[in-house]
């Protein structure tokens, strides 16, 4: 096993139905971190996919050694959060990035951990798509509806001192992540919106970049009707309890 710096990401990568997704994005990923001289893992944490995503991640773990990639499945993990708090049981890192595996994200994680970060030695730095030229590219006009409306309805009443309040591509101090986790009591697409009003509550700095989203190639979108009625419900919550 190599040995370890003084800092070190872990990347905490929640799965479900991704067997086409996760070689790819591991790949990406491990590239960026390797190029960069950043020293890394990646924790798949999947959700009892039964299309093969955890033969996947075992496939993975061999081709790249299980120091760099850790695989944990367990049965009905989700929603968001719970995920998380699976994952950084394992997470050996100091910075802690969460992300989707769909390849939405852009992976040049570099650009936040070495750049924004340190840049402000921010205990968060959260992708922003809708400041600077950050954007949304490959979703209809109905779900941009969706996803600008339920953003401007947690500016107006939560004003949480951040552009981007439904986006899950974020990277976190352990310790701080830690800690939210602690306090945050919503599931489900709730979840990203309570940790930021959390932390400016509990004073950790934010720093944002801007960044492209891109809808996932394969697979299909699990944003439906009942998340955005949870979402509204944990927004009224939110608002009334903070």
């Amino acid at each position: 096993m190599a040995a370890r710096g003084p800092e070190r990401v872990s990347v905490l990568l929640p799965t479900y139905n991704e067997r086409d997704n996760l070689p790819l994005v591991v790949w990406l990923l491990a590239r960026t971190f390797n190029d960069s001289g950043i020293d890394f893992e990646i924790i798949i944490i999947d959700d009892g996919s039964p299309d093969g995503t955890q033969e996947i991640a075992q496939q993975l773990e061999k081709i790249y050694g299980s120091d760099k990639i850790v695989k944990r499945g367990k049965l009905f993990l989700f929603p968001s959060g719970t995920a998380y708090i699976h994952g950084m049981k394992y997470a050996s890192g100091n910075f802690i990035v969460i992300m989707d595996a769909d390849l939405s994200h852009h992976v040049r994680l570099d650009f936040m951990y070495c750049g924004k970060q340190k840049e402000g030695n921010f205990d968060i730095v959260s992708g922003t798509r809708y400041k600077g030229n950050g954007g949304v590219y490959g979703w209809d006009l109905k779900r941009k509806l969706i996803s600008r409306g339920a953003n401007f309805l947690t500016q107006v009443l939560l004003r949480p001192g951040a552009s981007d309040l439904t986006g899950s591509f974020r990277l976190y101090r352990k310790e701080v992540l830690q800690k939210l986790m602690e306090k945050c009591v919503s599931k489900g697409y709730v979840f990203q919106m309570e940790m930021i009003v959390r932390a400016r509550q509990l004073g950790y700095t934010i720093g944002e970049v801007p960044i492209s989203f891109v809808d996932r190639v394969y697979g299909e979108s699990k944003l439906g009707g009942n998340e955005i009625v949870s979402f509204l419900k944990g927004l009224l919550t939110l608002f009334a309890t903070t």
